[in-house]
């Protein structure tokens, strides 16, 4: 279904991949790892390896909830991030994401979605000054379930005080592509990240954009 843009009154954003470069972080860590006389261009590996695994760990973001161990599993990831010896620094930010949602702010109410745990979403928000930009940050415990639910949306609606309808839901994969079209938000599937064309189309996307960039080209050309 093409987008309505005569629907939308908020923004909602997913994190890795959509904000964060995380895709390209990953690629970068899996290429240090490669023996280089076994592979002949470990960067170009790294970037296939991480995108092949990216689907099969979509299908497994729900299974948590299902069997009622989200709490626990996050609970458990939010321990192990305030024990890390080292804690991660690594953050590597969408290029223009930052000057998008500044040039977004005050037009819109916008939100963070992330299936994330609340240590990592708002380390990597803080790390670029971004949790000024958000009326809402929703992260995984924030709702009764997470993505690929549509709880999360539900409730970053909620407290942004619009319908869920009225969401642009922004994102790279398929998981969030369907907590969207659940909630009945529509959605934007952006290319800069973990996600496929063809399997954000068959997830509902409405729109697919090369770069979360574009969302802003998107509101200036249509006067929002």
């Amino acid at each position: 279904m093409p987008l309505d843009i005569s629907r939308i009154r908020a923004l909602c954003f997913d994190v890795d991949g959509t904000l964060s470069d995380t895709d390209d972080l990953y690629a970068r860590q899996v290429a240090r790892a490669l023996p280089r006389f076994l592979v002949h261009d470990p960067q170009k590996f790294a970037r296939r390896f991480v995108m092949w695994v990216e689907t099969p760990g979509n299908a497994l973001m729900g299974i948590p909830d299902r069997f009622g161990l989200d709490d626990e599993l996050v609970a458990l990831a939010n321990w192990l991030n305030r024990h890390r010896r080292r804690p991660m620094r690594s953050y590597l930010l969408v290029p223009g994401a930052e000057a998008l949602l500044a040039s977004l702010h005050g037009r819109f109410p916008m939100a963070v979605v992330s299936a994330r745990d609340e240590h990592g979403t708002r380390a990597f928000l803080d790390h670029f000054n971004l949790t000024r930009y958000f009326d809402v940050i929703v992260t995984a415990l924030s709702a009764a379930h997470t993505k690929p639910y549509p709880d999360p949306i539900v409730y970053a609606a909620q407290k942004m005080n619009v319908a869920p309808e009225a969401c642009l839901m922004i994102g790279d994969t398929s998981v969030d592509m369907r907590a969207g079209k659940s909630a009945g938000a529509q959605t934007v599937g952006v290319l800069c990240g973990f996600g496929e064309e063809a399997e954000l189309k068959r997830s509902g996307a409405d729109l697919i954009l090369t770069s979360t960039l574009e969302v802003g080209e998107l509101v200036e050309v249509n006067g929002l």
